[in-house]
């Protein structure tokens, strides 16, 4: 008779994680304002300069009067909270090495930077630049022939709205690069240090990025978003992290409290591309 049945069970220590969705929209957020986050409900007050008026200037004639500059506010609310709460039973921990606890709490940092992820990709709608870039209704449908045209008409739509030349980005599904790849183009990679998740390439002067957490409705009206550096602001902190022992079970556990909050504080340096996949001719 065979004794297989009685070979103890190795746990290995070699977790297998989950596959994880690249988070693009934070990193390209500008996040100079984050500050001091210390509670839910706080709010980041980001102050705004008018313009200055220029005027014609005649010798010996023209009598100077300062103008008073105008100012305004926009206002970043942390209206955001999420948790996460896991518990590894003392049964479990013995056969297991500590490598699982660690593991554990990076599915959960992940979890979070993704709920964070997606909300960033929410505001689509407060984007300023829309006009000939397609709506809900009527989405432009983009396939090999013509998609490099599109990312030529969002840069032209960022010329003509003054978005400064460095740093633009535009975040894509991944079926638009499937497209460029039909077409043949190839994305420049100009800085082999510009190591930011999700980045593809650029091309026409745009750092094109890939995401899965772009907002689409049944797989089909995709909000693709582009801006510059201060297009979109974010914030966010961890504000609670605690590890305990459940009285209802010999466990340990460990809870965690984040909270955050974004907005699209520069509409007119930030665009929005609404477009379907199209079948290839």
């Amino acid at each position: 008779m065979s004794l297989d049945n009685f070979i103890p069970a190795v746990w290995s220590a070699q977790l297998i994680r989950a596959n994880e969705k690249a988070l693009v929209y934070g990193n390209v957020a500008n996040r100079n304002y984050e500050g001091e986050i210390s509670a839910f409900g706080d709010q980041v007050r980001i102050n705004e300069i008018g313009a200055v008026t220029v005027a014609t200037y005649t010798k010996n004639s023209t009598v100077i009067a300062p103008e008073t500059l105008e100012d305004a506010q926009r206002i970043l609310e942390i209206n955001q909270s999420k948790y996460f709460a896991f518990e590894i039973d003392s049964i479990d921990k013995a056969q297991q090495k500590p490598k699982v606890m660690n593991d554990a709490m990076q599915e959960a940092g992940y979890a979070l930077r993704d709920a964070a992820d997606q909300y960033i990709a929410s505001l689509h709608g407060d984007a300023g630049i829309i006009s000939g870039l397609g709506t809900t209704a009527t989405p432009i449908e983009i396939n090999s022939s013509n998609v490099i045209d599109y990312i030529s008409l969002v840069g032209q739509k960022m010329n003509e709205n003054n978005v400064p030349t460095i740093d633009r980005y535009l975040v894509c599904p991944p079926w638009f690069f499937n497209k460029l790849n039909l077409a043949k183009i190839t994305l420049q990679n100009p800085n082999e240090n510009f190591l930011v998740e999700g980045h593809m390439g650029r091309d026409l002067g745009i750092n094109l990025f890939m995401s899965n957490n772009v907002v689409n409705t049944s797989s089909a009206k995709y909000k693709i978003i582009g801006g510059v550096g201060n297009s979109i602001s974010f914030a966010a902190q961890i504000l609670d992290m605690q590890a305990y022992k459940p009285e209802s079970a010999f466990s340990d556990a460990l809870k965690g409290l984040y909270v955050y909050g974004a907005k699209v504080v520069r509409p007119d340096n930030t665009v929005c591309l609404t477009a379907n996949i199209a079948a290839e001719s």
